[in-house]
Order: C-alpha cells, then sequence, then structure tokens
C-alpha cells in the first residue's frame, strides 16, 4: 500500500499529514523518527477507523500489513 505524506521541518522538528486520512498528522525528532511515527499514526488511524465502522453483510473485513 502506497499512501502519500506531505513533511516538512519546523524549527527543530519534523512534522507530517497524511491527506488521505483526515486528521493524520505525527511529529519526530528526525527525519528517521518521523518515518517511524507516520507509520503508527497511520495503523493507529486504520485501526480506529476499522473499530468505527463495521462490515455489513456483503462486506468482508480483512486485514493487511503494511
Amino acid at each position: 500500500m502506497k499512501i502519500k505524506v506531505i513533511v516538512w521541518q519546523e524549527e527543530d522538528m519534523w512534522c507530517a499529514t497524511v491527506p488521505a486520512l483526515p486528521g493524520c498528522h505525527t511529529w519526530g525528532e528526525n527525519y528517521e523518527h518521523l518515518i517511524e511515527m507516520v507509520k503508527e499514526a497511520v495503523e493507529g488511524w486504520l485501526e480506529v477507523a476499522n473499530e468505527k465502522e463495521l462490515p455489513t453483510s456483503d462486506q468482508q473485513l480483512v486485514e493487511i500489513s503494511i
């Protein structure tokens, strides 16, 4: 799965947002830390979205690894 992430630096902090996932934002102390935090933020966002929207009888819930 590929997801676009907008990354920028503010003073001594790295920031990121995932436009496809409303409200999915994070930050890191350096670029490598930011990438770890983005992965966690996306996984958390998807997990919460999954819990809120249960599949109907004609849909199936499938878990994937990112």
